[in-house]
């Protein structure tokens, strides 16, 4: 199983010496994968920009979103964003997509709320397949450039956290890009055993990509950092709903039990776990390292 790492993208007091710091740590270390997901109503930095960046600065790891909200988007010119940054890695980007969760981030760039729904995803992603294939998906003189480098493109993974959307994904992704908040090992083992089934139901001769991630942190104060981030990050639910949902949303231990976590749910199938930080210090990508190198 690989092992990646997202970058701190909804933590505070980020800047280029932080983010370049903790994207070198990454490619130098043990890490399969560098990542970030997409927030527009938020303080994060803007997703495709960053994955261009994160591009052209490594040598080694994947480039991954975990996801791209794919209705707020125009499909042509994402294909065209997409097909850039897989040429910037020279063939290293994996493309997760979704709906996403919030109505606020399609509010905030007029997108269609209509569209937030699974069954908009299969024909959207047609769109940046046949774009990346060279096809004249609009009346253009020249199809839409450029070629990506990774043949017919980069993988499209779903972003499917409900078992609806794990169903439906069989039928246009390569795999599931999940995130699990508590971490719970039933819950994965769950959604990879729908997948795997959902893949077969369709005809699927490959068997799905399985991708997990959850939040976590390390250390005494483990539990007060992934609360102190959730806090913020879960801004657009309800504040006492987010107060019951602290205390078991999350990985917060120590080494040795992220280490056994990690595992565990190697055992359960996956093909690589996506870490997603709590905390903006580089310090956190050296801590990791240490575990798993």
């Amino acid at each position: 199983m690989k092992i990646g790492m997202n970058l701190p993208v909804m933590e505070p007091g980020l800047d280029r010496g932080v983010l370049l710091e903790w994207i070198r740590r990454i490619d130098e270390g043990p890490f399969s994968s560098v990542a970030l997901g997409e927030r527009i109503a938020f303080t994060n930095p803007e997703v495709l920009t960053t994955l261009a960046a994160c591009a052209a600065v490594t040598q080694r790891v994947r480039i991954v979103s975990t996801v791209v909200v794919l209705p707020i988007h125009d499909p042509v010119l994402l294909a065209k964003q997409l097909a850039t940054i897989d040429v910037l890695s020279d063939g290293r980007l994996s493309v997760g997509v979704g709906i996403g969760g919030r109505e606020e981030d399609y509010r905030s760039v007029s997108a269609d709320l209509s569209m937030k729904r699974n069954a908009a995803l299969p024909g959207l992603v047609d769109t940046l397949r046949r774009v990346w294939a060279g096809e004249r998906v609009v009346d253009t003189l020249e199809p839409v450039g450029p070629e990506p480098v990774q043949p017919g493109g980069p993988e499209v993974l779903a972003g499917a956290l409900g078992p609806k959307a794990v169903t439906m994904a069989a039928s246009w992704a390569d795999g599931i890009c999940g995130f699990d908040w508590g971490p719970s090992l039933e819950g994965i083992e769950s959604t990879f055993s729908r997948a795997r089934d959902a893949w077969k139901q369709v005809g699927r001769e490959e068997a799905p990509r399985l991708i997990t991630s959850f939040w976590f942190a390390l250390g005494e104060a483990a539990r007060d950092q992934v609360s102190s981030h959730l806090r913020r990050y879960m801004n657009y639910m309800d504040a006492d709903v987010v107060e019951d949902l602290l205390p078991t949303t999350g990985f917060a231990g120590s080494g040795a039990e992220l280490v056994s976590l990690l595992a565990r749910v190697e055992d359960l199938g996956a093909d690589e776990v996506l870490l997603t930080p709590t905390n903006a210090s580089p310090d956190e990508v050296s801590r990791v390292a240490d575990l798993i190198g």
